[in-house]
């Protein structure tokens, strides 16, 4: 019988026995096209958007997303933090095509 602790089935990477992650290269995915980033995607970036409240001060919460470096060279990552950012109700009334 093998026994499995549920904390390392939540997180990613590998586990120690104190349930600390310790692997020293985490791959992100591209928010866009949901592939993996690889470690030599050099042209891929990760952009945080602050949170903000009714008076326009950030809140201190973030919400990430990755591009690849094929989503950049297709000139498509602006589009995609558009569409993002209006799923997650970040932005709202984005200016689509004519």
């Amino acid at each position: 019988e093998i026994s499995i602790n549920m904390s390392a089935i939540e997180k990613p990477g590998m586990i120690n026995d104190k349930g600390d992650v310790v692997d020293i290269y985490l791959p992100r995915k591209c928010s866009a096209t949901n592939s993996i980033i690889g470690a030599q995607d050099h042209a891929s970036v990760q952009i945080n958007v602050a949170s903000i409240d009714d008076s326009g001060r950030a809140t201190g919460e973030t919400t990430t997303y990755a591009f690849c470096g094929m989503v950049r060279g297709m000139g498509e990552s602006d589009d995609a933090l558009n569409r993002l950012a209006q799923n997650d109700g970040i932005v709202h009334k984005v200016f689509v095509g004519c």
